[in-house]
């Protein structure tokens, strides 16, 4: 299964991404891509609902540091939000959940922006 990414404007500087799929090497350029992309736009504030992620490896790690350093560039951030139990497992290993800002679902991480 490919990855599905679902984007919705929030505000003038926030977007939602859901994503649905594995997030492993075929897909973390697609969303880098995409992160990169909606910052150029003005779109800074970038939440990740990862509830539908049904894999997440090394390089799906990477696009999630990718997407962080892009929007604090930018003078914004990441929120990641609906970790699974794998994906919050690799976080949770790899120590990245120390990095990231985690909400259980995308309302509570869009109420903290």
């Amino acid at each position: 299964m490919t990855l599905e990414i679902t984007d919705q404007i929030k505000s003038d500087t926030c977007a939602l991404f859901t994503l649905d799929g594995r997030l492993n090497a075929v897909s973390a350029l697609e969303l880098k891509a995409l992160i990169k992309e909606f910052v150029k736009k003005g779109y800074f504030q970038i939440v990740l609902d990862l509830s539908k992620v049904s894999f997440l490896d090394s390089s799906g790690m990477a696009a999630l540091v990718a997407g962080l350093k892009e929007t604090r560039q930018a003078g914004g951030t990441l929120k990641i939000c609906g970790l699974t139990e794998q994906a919050s497992t690799v976080l949770r290993i790899t120590m990245l959940d120390r990095i990231f800002e985690l909400y259980p679902d995308a309302e509570q991480a869009i109420k903290a922006l």
